[in-house]
């Protein structure tokens, strides 16, 4: 019988701290922290958050009355760092030190390695990240761009987007390497992704930006339009970054990023927000279009997770306009906590032997 191992997931998100407790395989809880915007606003950097958000985690666990020196493994979801292949890292000080200076871009990812670390050396445990959001499986034609030294960066929402992979396919009697999907994580945060026989081979960028508006993300748009608002003296580099970014979409639109609400007010008659809703929806079936292209039409199925897809309204509309490319399957909600504690689990068991981060990119240019 395998020895009880008590593993804590901690996932940092735009607006969010997940964590989850686990014995094993067996979920104890999971709470979703909330964090007011306007705590939020009050730290100039995602880095500066990082007390913060490890004190609310402490918090957490002492007030559900489970000790943070009894979890055997801490794991997080990763971010910050260089591209890497995919898979379960041990926390090293390099790691930890790259994900502080957001390598790969700033997102509040990157705190989830710097936590489990510091839990892990005041309690003399482990700590891992697995399938960081800098995984990179990306063929090279879709790095391309129109300028030379300029390349598209894989940077999805890959820990949820292979868990759920994995998932569809275990129910269908399927291998994920036999298999050509697209798989659309809807959250505050957004990433279209194909695919390919086990390999995620394209995608838009959740931390550089591009892809589909969402609700606290801008979107694609005319590059001549940002030029203009960057040297028009209104923004400084901090606060145009934040409004494309971070508040832009929904946010900047109707001040919340919550889908919901925008929904209520269109169904109660604001064309506005109607127009604007079915424009974001409208914008994520462009991108399914896009990497059913990548995949050279042989997708054997769409399927939308994340958030937002427990709304209905989203994904009917939505299968009103990728439905003819393939099947469409809807799994709401993620399961990135879930994966979080397998991928720890199996690292901890030895089924796995986590890999060493080196700091050296899988890709680096052409």
């Amino acid at each position: 019988m395998n020895k009880n191992i008590r593993i804590l997931a901690v996932n940092p998100g735009s607006t969010s701290t997940k964590i989850a407790l686990f014995d094993n395989e067996n979920e104890v809880f999971s709470e979703t922290i909330r964090h007011a915007p306007e705590e939020l606003k009050t730290f100039k950097e995602i880095q500066d958050q990082l007390d913060y958000r490890r004190d609310t985690v402490e918090r957490t666990m002492e007030a559900r009355g489970y000790p943070l020196a009894d979890v055997d493994v801490f794991v997080g979801r990763g971010g910050g760092l260089l591209p890497l292949v995919g898979g379960t890292y041990q926390v090293t000080a390099l790691l930890a030190e790259h994900a502080s200076r957001g390598m790969s871009g700033q997102h509040p990812a990157q705190l989830a390695s710097q936590i489990c670390r510091q839990f892990a050396e005041r309690y003399g445990k482990k700590a891992y990240v697995v399938n960081p959001p800098d995984v990179d499986e990306f063929e090279d034609i879709a790095r391309v761009t129109g300028l030379r030294g300029v390349y598209r960066e894989s940077h999805v929402h890959a820990l949820n987007q292979k868990e759920i992979a994995l998932r569809f396919c275990a129910a269908r009697g399927l291998k994920y390497e036999d298999v050509n999907l697209i798989i659309c994580h809807i959250g505050g945060g957004i990433s279209i992704t194909a695919h390919k026989k086990g390999r995620m081979i394209d995608s838009n960028d959740i931390i550089k930006g591009s892809g589909p508006m969402t609700p606290t993300r801008a979107g694609d748009m005319a590059y001549m339009k940002i030029v203009d608002m960057a040297y028009s003296g209104d923004y400084t580099k901090k606060e145009l970054t934040d409004k494309l970014n971070k508040n832009g979409g929904l946010m900047d639109h109707f001040g919340t990023a919550d889908t919901r609400q925008v929904l209520s007010l269109a169904e109660s008659g604001d064309k506005y927000a109607a127009l604007i809703y079915d424009g974001m929806i409208y914008q994520n079936a462009k991108y399914v279009g896009a990497m059913a292209v990548a995949l050279k039409g042989k997708v054997d199925a769409i399927i939308l997770t994340g958030g937002v897809s427990n709304g209905k309204y989203f994904t009917d509309k939505m299968t009103e306009y990728i439905g003819w490319i393939a099947e469409v399957v809807v799994m709401p909600g993620e399961f990135e906590l879930e994966a979080l504690a397998a991928g720890a689990l199996r690292a901890a068991r030895g089924q796995e032997p986590p890999k060493l981060y080196t700091g050296i990119p899988v890709w680096n240019g052409f």
